[in-house]
């Protein structure tokens, strides 16, 4: 698990202890430096003591050339384990007496180089001179081998360093462990609270404040945003209220005016061809030709009226009429609605392509409308074609069956698509193919009023495919 998705507790634990970790290790290697530094400093102090009482005692044997008693007290060394080589040079430069007693001549320098101490990797190496008053006598030079020195202190730091950081790592542990608590339980307080309102959506609920630092500060905000939706989703909710009630009125208001015109409208209308049709009867041989041709507009306008205003009627209750579902064959209806438009029919030679078809969940009478009005349609804009074929099938998409009417009659510029549904929009004139210019928006209300869609395809003269489904609670496979 990264950093990044761990529990906050747990986060802050490990950034404490990381940097815990951090701090003693930098501390450690600085003070590791430094005592390394101090540890040079002191051994070669030590071998200067040395060399300067060995130096010493060897004016004797130098100056009365004895070098058995320049062995003798070379040997003195032996204390010092760490020393594994030593030597005396005569004032000539020449090798005088060495130790250990019986090493070659080739692990010494020929010569003796300047005095003084210096480091050489591993080996610190000392030039010593030894000299009686202003007389030189000759050079005590020795080697201290510092690597076993080195090891053991490097070994003793490291275990030390390690005591420490186990130590510390405890210590910071349960340090953290006990003050996290600080910033993780007003955090989680937060978090439980949000988690809270999103679950049961109450605006109610508030976080407790723990303290007046910049957690009580979110924790402040965070309530008075709480208090300002709880605020405004009480408006909203009266806004509803106020807006159903708005809504009840004007739907009752729609189905008086729906009352006034399927009565109040519809009787002047009746009369109006009901009375152009008694002139044509009992005066039709007194008018004129041109008197006869303004009756029966007079009586087609009337008639179209009459049409327009059921199928306005028809619409307008749509969304009122409560679905019956149950299961619907759409074969049957299919075969209903070709029965119902078979004065469209006679007398054409239609190739009719009919597929199975799924049944489905929805109500039998509103489906019944979208089949009418779409073989309508597909029987009307096929009219000026000598070869006529309508298709009727089904196919499946994304778990969904898709329902489709498919003609090859005159088509629509696809560019005026998206005027198809709506209610008064023609895409050809009145002259062409008649129609009020709502059948369409009837399919597509009963359609979504199902949980589907409808959308269709097509090409100016190359006919037109209108294709819907009904949702997927009203679909079976």
């Amino acid at each position: 698990m990264s950093l990044q998705d761990m529990p906050i507790r747990r986060k802050l634990i490990v950034i404490v202890l990381f940097t815990t970790v951090t701090t003693v290790l930098l501390m450690r290697a600085l003070s590791l430096a430094y005592e390394f530094a101090v540890f040079r400093k002191t051994t070669l102090q030590h071998l200067a003591t040395v060399g300067h009482v060995v130096a010493a005692n060897s004016t004797g044997a130098l100056a009365f050339s004895n070098p058995n008693d320049g062995s003798e007290i070379l040997s003195a060394l032996r204390t010092e384990p760490h020393i594994v080589a030593a030597a005396l040079y005569d004032e000539h430069g020449a090798l005088f007496a060495r130790y250990p007693a019986g090493t070659p001549d080739s692990l010494f320098p020929i010569r003796p180089k300047q005095p003084g101490y210096h480091y050489d990797r591993l080996s610190l190496i000392a030039f010593e001179p030894v000299a009686e008053g202003d007389r030189s006598l000759g050079t005590l030079y020795i080697r201290l081998e510092t690597g076993d020195i080195m090891r053991q202190w490097i070994q003793s730091s490291i275990g030390i360093a390690l005591v420490v950081i186990a130590l510390a790592v405890i210590v910071a542990y349960l340090i953290s462990h006990a003050l996290q608590k600080q910033i993780s339980v007003p955090i989680l307080a937060l978090a439980e609270t949000a988690r809270a309102i999103s679950d049961r959506r109450d605006y109610s609920v508030r976080a407790s404040k723990r303290g007046e630092d910049e957690l009580g500060l979110l924790t402040d905000a965070f309530n008075h945003m709480l208090a300002q939706i709880q605020t405004f989703n009480q408006t909203l909710e009266h806004r509803v209220e106020a807006r159903t009630a708005e809504l009840e009125v004007a739907n009752k208001e729609l189905e008086a005016f729906s009352y006034s015109v399927s009565h109040d409208l519809r009787a002047p209308l009746r009369a109006v061809d009901g009375f152009s049709q008694a002139v044509l009867e009992d005066y039709g041989s007194k008018l004129p030709a041109e008197g006869h041709r303004y009756l029966q507009i007079i009586r087609d306008g009337a008639q179209r009226m009459g049409v327009l205003i059921d199928d306005l009627l028809t619409f307008s209750r749509l969304s009122r009429m409560d679905l019956v579902r149950q299961k619907v064959q759409n074969r049957a209806l299919v075969d209903e609605a070709l029965r119902e438009l078979n004065s469209q029919s006679d007398g054409r030679e239609i190739d009719w392509r009919i597929a199975e078809l799924p049944p489905c969940e929805g109500d039998p009478a509103l489906l019944k409308q979208v089949w009418v009005n779409l073989l309508s349609n597909a029987l009307k804009y096929t009219r000026k074609r000598e070869a006529v074929r309508i298709e009727i099938g089904s196919r499946r998409e994304n778990n969904q069956d898709v329902f489709f009417v498919r003609d090859n009659g005159t088509g629509f510029d696809m560019q005026y698509a998206d005027k198809l549904f709506g209610v008064f929009q023609r895409l050809h004139r009145a002259e062409e193919f008649e129609g009020t210019g709502v059948g369409l928006a009837i399919v597509q209300r009963i359609v979504h009023r199902h949980g589907g869609r409808i959308w269709a395809k097509a090409a100016v003269d190359r006919g037109a495919e209108f294709s819907f489904t009904l949702g997927e609670e009203t679909n079976h496979a």
